[in-house]
């Protein structure tokens, strides 16, 4: 991943604000990546993190989606680290609407990308 991208920077930036407790900083830098977006690589990064901070699973989800729809759009391998978080987030997303089979479908798609979701 370039780490020098302008989008991919405010994503970062965003994730140590989260770490420092800034929650509502994080949330204004993955908006500011959203709206910098310029192609569907940038966007399906955006979309991911943006989704990470929605307080309603409804929209975690759609975002999620989109972030989803724009990594399938880009059909390389730049996207390829990112599908076993989606898949995780989106059976997660599932999970918390009561779709406990969309959420199993997104689970066993992250789970044979190597990440299992642990029940708790």
């Amino acid at each position: 991943m370039d780490l020098t991208n302008p989008v991919v920077q405010l994503c970062i930036a965003s994730t140590r604000a989260e770490f420092e407790k800034r929650i509502d900083d994080a949330r204004a830098l993955v908006q500011q990546a959203w709206e910098k977006s310029t192609n569907d690589f940038e966007a399906c990064v955006a979309a991911h993190y943006v989704a990470r901070y929605q307080a309603r699973s409804e929209d975690a989800l759609r975002w999620n989606l989109e972030s989803l729809k724009r990594a399938d759009a880009v059909g390389d391998e730049r996207v390829k680290e990112f599908y076993p978080s989606l898949y995780l987030n989106l059976g997660h997303a599932h999970e918390m609407l009561g779709n406990q089979s969309e959420s199993k479908k997104y689970y066993d798609l992250a789970a044979k990308l190597g990440i299992v979701h642990q029940v708790e």
